[in-house]
């Protein structure tokens, strides 16, 4: 399949959200969160994260959530552009933050790497932050490996959340005060290697962001294998797009009719590499079934 370029030019990009016809995204290392038109690819920037911005949201009044990575918060847009602390959570989240996903009601949830994974120190599990809209946060659920990629189904009852070192798709039910319960493997990917000396081989299902279409099938990224897979519950491949060579680190299902498939390419995640380049990438295909459900 030929992809096509929407925007080029940064160094790793994540956390695609189609919002308002534009295409909002954060680029790690210029740290900065912008909105593309795909038309063109101009983009407009949103917001400026000095420490490092990944997973967006918006709250029912329009206002946007952004996670800040190092630090450990959720930083708030207000109507004017300013930037301010929604919550702290660096009494909860072991290390970086990382993806997140707002509901309908502005609770965000919010994922963490769990360990200094760029340091290569061994892989632990983690919780999922629950943040209220007042900025109050608990833990949400324990015992996640990297949870990374959220959505929520249409009806608001079911969060699916990809462990990326669990090599799983995995499902809460969501209760009317937002706390999750019933813990389960939605789809099973594969094995993931507790340990990794060197590259983590190409041969592991390592999903990363996901999106989901209104058949309830998810599509997920794929950065080791360099793909986007599209996935039933339980587990059962649909389609696969390559991106290759470059990997794909996250993906959104948006455009006018919600069928365009946007993936964030870069050659590698290796922060000092991604760093010193600007060869990060929001790449698209067309697709068959529309977007459905949050983000």
């Amino acid at each position: 399949m030929n992809l096509q370029v929407v925007a080029d030019g940064y160094t790793f990009l994540e956390g695609p959200r189609w919002h308002q016809g534009r295409l909002w995204t954060s680029d790690f290392y210029t740290h900065q969160v912008v909105a593309i038109s795909p038309a063109d690819g101009r983009a407009e920037v949103m917001a400026r994260v000095p420490q490092q911005p990944s997973g967006t949201g918006f709250l029912p009044d329009g206002r946007a959530l952004i996670v800040s990575m190092r630090d450990r918060k959720v930083m708030r847009r207000e109507a004017s552009g300013e930037l301010v602390v929604h919550a702290d959570l660096g009494q909860l989240a072991p290390w970086h933050c990382n993806d997140m996903i707002v509901d309908a009601k502005g609770r965000a949830y919010v994922g963490n790497f769990g360990w200094d994974l760029m340091s290569g120190a061994p892989p632990a599990s983690t919780c999922l932050i629950r943040v209220d809209p007042d900025g109050s946060a608990r833990i949400a659920a324990e015992g996640l490996m990297f949870p990374n990629g959220t959505v929520i189904t249409p009806d608001g009852r079911t969060m699916i959340v990809a462990e990326s070192f669990g090599g799983r798709l995995t499902a809460f039910d969501i209760a009317a005060d937002g706390s999750l319960s019933r813990q389960r493997v939605w789809a099973r990917l594969g094995d993931v290697p507790t340990e990794f000396h060197g590259d983590i081989p190409d041969t592991v299902a390592l999903p990363d962001g996901i999106c989901l279409d209104a058949e309830g099938a998810v599509w997920y990224a794929d950065g080791i294998r360099k793909c986007v897979v599209r996935v039933a519950e339980g587990g059962r491949e649909l389609e696969r797009i390559s991106t290759a060579p470059d990997g794909v680190y996250a993906c959104m299902l948006g455009g006018d009719d919600g069928r365009t498939l946007f993936m964030c390419v870069a050659p590698n995640f290796i922060e000092d590499e991604r760093k010193a380049t600007r060869l990060g990438r929001i790449v698209a295909a067309r697709v068959n079934v529309p977007h459905a459900g949050l983000p």
